[in-house]
């Protein structure tokens, strides 16, 4: 503002209208404590106000997440109901969503397939749409339903992770536009598979794939494995991370190219020099709270950065607190005296994708071969800096 301007004999409200209007430094202070649902309502009021919106929306794009356990008290499942009140005031402009729901109590599943049936359930009043309605326009969604969930609870990195072997449980990761940062959403069945499409995900034939996220459903039906082999074999040639497991459902995005019961994969293909990643598998032999730590904490010699960065846990539903003499949270508790910092999510699964893989200066240990890559009664835990 001029040093010079005299506002002597103006009212305070026409001096305020006047900084409104003209002074972009004030104005874009305001604006950092606006949600950014509200920002983009106000960003419509004039020019200037855009162009602090859009300088705000390019500072504040921090992955954040929601999450829920129940019962919900509510018509439709807990996680639904939390980030119908949550998405108001989070700060920042979702790009991908990532949302993980047991399955026990969601049952949006019905809605996922293009040929369905008029139905509904006590939890599903159109819980797909509903939760479309909740991120942008242009907002990828992944939304997947497992036998268990593991989460960190909104609003804090420290705040202790979950277990959730049963009951109801979710949570949704939200991750902005990031610069370096690109993350491709893929869903390849049986119809779909193709080296043009898994080049078009960004998965072969791509310097800057880092982090492959891969979830598999219907992974018992015949046909199921050979298909997985066909996606797992490039990934295994290539440098990326991959990490995942066999899930109940997928009931986002719609499948449009494949009809009820058929087998596939969907997942989040990472790209981007400033991704970095590392994963270590607990055996089936890890079965103490000793033995977990040993192995997790052999995640620390990645030396990855635990700003800007998330756990995954993707587990056998055998393990949990079956494994461990009835000990509960177990795995999660680990994890958090290692990382206290580090916020976990991820899910109980019929089936687990990963292995060993820690990058520290030259030297790499990971399994390459597509067999190695998947395993029963085991836990694969893994970081992911997004830079």
């Amino acid at each position: 503002m001029d040093g010079n301007t005299d506002f002597s004999g103006v009212s305070d409200e026409c001096t305020a209208e006047y900084i409104l209007s003209n002074v972009a430094e004030v104005v874009e202070r305001i604006l950092t404590f606006v949600p950014t649902k509200s920002l983009l309502q106000i960003a419509r009021v004039c020019r200037l106000w855009m162009n602090c919106a859009r300088r705000v929306l390019r500072v504040q794009q921090k992955l954040t997440w929601v999450s829920a356990s129940g019962p919900s008290n509510y018509d439709g499942h807990a996680l639904c109901h939390s980030l119908a009140e949550e998405v108001e005031n989070v700060y920042l402009l979702p790009k991908t969503v990532l949302v993980m729901v047991d399955s026990e109590t969601f049952s949006g599943q019905d809605s996922c397939y293009k040929q369905k049936k008029a139905r509904k359930t006590h939890h599903s009043p159109d819980s797909v749409e509903e939760l479309n309605r909740l991120f942008p326009n242009g907002c990828d969604i992944m939304a997947i339903a497992t036998p268990g969930v593991v989460l960190t609870p909104s609003g804090s990195h420290s705040g202790p992770p979950k277990e959730f072997q049963e009951g109801e449980a979710g949570y949704a990761i939200m991750f902005p536009r990031m610069e370096g940062v690109d993350i491709r959403p893929f869903h390849f069945c049986k119809r779909t598979i193709s080296e043009s499409h898994l080049e078009e995900a960004g998965l072969v034939n791509n310097p800057d794939l880092r982090v492959v996220l891969l979830f598999g459903y219907e992974a018992y039906k015949p046909g199921a494995a050979r298909f997985l082999n066909q996606v797992l074999e490039p990934l295994a040639r290539s440098k990326a991370l991959i990490a995942g497991g066999h899930v109940e459902n997928v009931f986002s995005p719609e499948r449009e190219c494949c009809g009820r019961g058929s087998y596939g994969v969907v997942g989040l293909a990472l790209s981007g020099p400033r991704i970095q990643g590392a994963s270590v598998l607990l055996e089936q032999d890890v079965s103490s709270p000793k033995a977990a730590e040993a192995t997790i904490r052999r995640l620390k010699a990645a030396n990855l950065p635990e700003r800007n960065t998330l756990g995954f846990m993707f587990a056998c539903v055998g393990r949990g607190h079956n494994y461990y003499n009835n000990q509960r949270n177990v795995e999660a508790d680990t994890f958090r005296k290692v990382f206290p910092n580090i916020p976990l999510f991820g899910f109980f699964g019929n089936g687990e994708i990963g292995c060993d893989r820690i990058v520290k200066e030259d030297y790499t240990l990971c399994d390459t071969d597509t067999d190695s890559l998947q395993h029963g009664y085991t836990t694969v835990m893994t970081l992911v800096h997004l830079g």
